[in-house]
């Protein structure tokens, strides 16, 4: 394996882990709601559940979905399911912060499930293993792995920064529940976008 081609690889998971998407939107809405420390932990699940994502598909589910491509199709909208009632709860927040409400805040355990029932999580590691390790090689795949892991944590890192920063904008209830309401509508419009 050549430089250009670790670079290269470092530069895709660059690509689909910072741009937005499902798990980038709930990063910065949890940050922006619940703080950095909730949102971190939702973030360290997420990267995790990618990477083990990542490398399940690379080393067995891969030859399963090339012989039964309809497979795809059930994840997919299983997965849209699954974003669009986040989205739903998302909308209805009375945007307030009770004591309660912290244990209604994504944990790890969300981050790492959200990975597995997120279309875009399959679309990157399905199109990222199918250009840099077609093979499915194991020392390819860890390498991959090994790049993901830090750049996609640190990529949602940017999402909870920025969470934090509109966090402080939207002290009031009021205004919590109007940048909820708009990242639920963000979110749902992420499920559009990734069926069409």
């Amino acid at each position: 394996m050549t430089l250009s081609v670790i670079i290269s690889m470092a530069l895709f998971a660059l690509a689909a882990s910072i741009s937005p998407g499902p798990v980038n939107l709930v990063s910065l809405s949890s940050s922006a709601r619940y703080g950095a420390k909730r949102g971190l932990i939702f973030v360290t699940g997420a990267t995790f559940g990618f990477i083990a994502l990542f490398l399940f598909i690379g080393f067995s589910l891969h030859y399963l979905i090339a012989q039964l491509a309809w497979i795809t199709g059930i994840l997919q909208w299983l997965g849209i399911a699954f974003l669009l009632y986040l989205s739903y709860q998302l909308f209805i927040d009375d945007g307030g912060l009770t004591a309660d409400a912290k244990q209604n805040a994504p944990t790890f355990m969300t981050g790492v499930i959200m990975q597995w029932l997120n279309p875009k999580a399959w679309l990157a590691s399905l199109s990222g293993i199918a250009a840099y390790s077609p093979g499915a090689q194991g020392f390819e795949l860890v390498t991959f792995a090994s790049l993901y892991l830090p750049i996609c944590w640190l990529s949602l890192g940017c999402w909870v920064w920025l969470g934090i920063r509109l966090g402080q904008h939207f002290q009031s209830p009021a205004k919590m529940r109007v940048m909820n309401k708009i990242l639920a509508l963000l979110l749902a419009g992420s499920c559009f976008l990734l069926l069409i």
